[in-house]
């Protein structure tokens, strides 16, 4: 018989190892979550817990999950021996009790971003996976994308030379969100920096290799969000009365390599049209990440390159599969909790700065 087809036969008859995953917060965010998760053997959704009862509802509906819990600490200590690892979805208020709630039980934890309302929660969730001998994940997205890859890459072979600037800009002319609690700093942290800016800034902080923040300027602007407005827009109708995050907020990094990097962030902004990009300039070459193009000289000219084939995945099923390879598997965990601290620095050190009117030093 062909070895090639006893070897794909083998593969598939292995037995595939078990994981078992609870969810905190069973809202929108979640649901994403629990359906790549279903598309991965071995894993079974096993409990859920949220606040909000329809939540539930759907949990036992739509995924046949009959563990569920309003209280989190109370389903991981009723259901803790069936639970391997925990997804949390809540609101960003959420997110530092739930995580240690979840690494204290024992449990490998994937969060949603940002980390948490701020850089010390952040670091006290971090403490608490480590204690626990358990991984952390971050739930960043876009640093797995094939765009992302390809100048990590390029960069870490020192293909750009030293690493000078980096501009990002998650920017929306009119997208405030018409639903959650977006609007809320109590509940939020913030607005676009904290929702949309984390992203984009994630994202270009893993691509130059993660280099130590040490001072943040910036400032945040509101003019439009706290007010009702007639203005036609695709998420029209927003909850201006409970409105208390920035419009908009422009920041500056600096890190101990000596690069800078200017984040840019908003749900309103006067502006052609929508931005989620970020562009690298180095000393020996340059990128854009929205479309791959990298700028360079070779042979006396000045060029410019576009990879005709970068690769191609789902990042949202890398990213749920790169958990449970963690947690499961033993991988080495591509998004750790050190990271999300450092991304939250940033966050606390530009929102600072803006309170403070001047620059400030990042720990």
């Amino acid at each position: 018989m062909d070895t090639e087809v006893d070897a794909l036969r083998e593969t598939e008859e292995k037995p595939v190892k078990p994981l078992n995953i609870a969810i905190i917060g069973c809202g929108g965010i979640a649901q994403t979550h629990i359906n790549y998760l279903k598309k991965i053997p071995g894993v079974t959704i096993v409990a859920g817990a949220d606040i909000n009862p329809a939540a539930l509802d759907r949990m036992k509906s739509a995924h046949g999950v009959t563990a569920l819990y309003e209280d989190f600490n109370v389903m991981l200590k009723k259901e803790g021996a069936k639970i391997d690892a925990v997804s949390v979805c809540t609101p960003n208020g959420v997110h530092h009790d739930a995580a240690i709630a979840a690494s204290q039980a024992g449990k490998h934890v994937i969060c949603e971003k940002p980390m948490a309302m701020n850089a010390k929660q952040a670091q006290e969730m971090a403490d608490a996976a480590k204690k626990a001998g358990k991984e952390f994940v971050i739930g960043f997205q876009h640093r797995y994308e094939p765009r992302s890859k390809v100048l990590r890459d390029m960069i870490a072979d020192g293909v750009f030379g030293k690493i000078l600037y980096v501009r990002a800009q998650a920017l929306r002319r009119r997208g405030i969100p018409n639903w959650g609690v977006f609007g809320q700093k109590a509940l939020q942290g913030g607005g676009p920096l904290i929702d949309i800016g984390v992203h984009i800034l994630e994202t270009a902080h893993s691509i130059i290799g993660t280099p130590k923040p040490v001072s943040a300027t910036g400032n945040t602007f509101t003019f439009l969000g706290n007010k009702e407005s007639s203005v036609v827009s695709q998420w029209a109708g927003w909850d201006w009365k409970t409105y208390t995050v920035e419009d908009f907020a422009a920041g500056m990094i600096r890190f101990d390599t000596g690069a800078l990097l200017t984040l840019e962030a908003s749900f309103v902004a006067h502006i052609d049209h929508d931005i989620f990009n970020l562009q690298i300039f180095g000393e020996k070459g340059g990128a854009i990440w929205d479309g791959t193009q990298i700028f360079t000289d070779f042979n006396d000219y000045m060029v410019n390159v576009t990879p005709p084939f970068i690769g191609k995945w789902d990042i949202w099923d890398y990213k749920i599969r790169h958990f449970v390879e963690v947690a499961r598997d033993g991988r080495k965990n591509e998004a750790p909790a050190e990271h999300g601290v450092m991304v939250q620095k940033m966050l606390d050190g530009i929102y600072a700065s803006a309170e403070a009117g001047h620059e400030v030093k990042i720990d």
